[in-house]
């Protein structure tokens, strides 16, 4: 025979079990997903854009396979280059509340920059944050919005207004660590979140 639990008791137990439920839904809340690579999107919707609009030949690609998209390509430091990128076509997101990005990327040691435009130019000020990949290992990388430093043509630009989740047209991905040679960064999905469910 099974003794029943004291009232006190069940009385924390559903306000445990309330608890739990409502912190898996504010989780669950405090996310949106901007891109998801693992099931069918667009890769239309993104564009490369090397440092060949500027005289380089480093060259790059932006393509699905496998469940996943594909940033690969090969950096070279001549004519004063030494950059390649792919970004998403301008598109309102409307983050507005949350507080950051993540991506869940497998790399190749190499270190990357993460990119928000609020500018529907082509030729406009990028907001970017790095992050350095572990070859052959999936991470995820959480990029706070406040850690976004605003730059045109690789020149930090000072007198800027942080970068506004509100405002955020396009997304992207930039290689430029001085570094010449092939790179390659898959890339599961992005999403923002809000720091304080995760």
């Amino acid at each position: 025979m099974k003794t029943p639990l004291p009232r006190a008791t069940q009385g924390l137990l559903i306000v445990n079990v309330f608890a739990l439920l409502f912190v898996m839904n504010t989780h669950a809340a405090g996310e949106k997903s901007l891109f998801d690579f693992q099931i069918a999107t667009n890769t239309a919707a993104w564009q490369v854009v090397n440092d060949d609009v500027m005289g380089g030949v480093s060259t790059s690609a932006f393509r699905l396979t496998n469940g996943v998209a594909v940033f690969q390509g090969s950096v070279s430091l001549e004519n004063n280059g030494g950059f390649a990128s792919a970004r998403s076509l301008p598109a309102r997101h409307d983050l507005g509340g949350a507080d950051a990005f993540v991506v869940r990327v497998r790399g190749d040691g190499r270190r990357y920059k993460f990119t928000a435009r609020t500018d529907q130019s082509f030729d406009s000020a990028i907001y970017q944050c790095g992050f350095t990949t572990k070859k052959g290992e999936w991470e995820e990388h959480r990029l706070p919005f406040k850690q976004f430093i605003p730059t045109f043509r690789g020149r930090v630009l000072s007198g800027e207004p942080p970068l506004d989740p509100a405002k955020v047209t396009s997304v992207g991905f930039l290689i430029s660590d001085n570094q010449k040679g092939a790179f390659q960064l898959e890339i599961a999905w992005i999403k923002v979140t809000t720091l304080s469910t995760r």
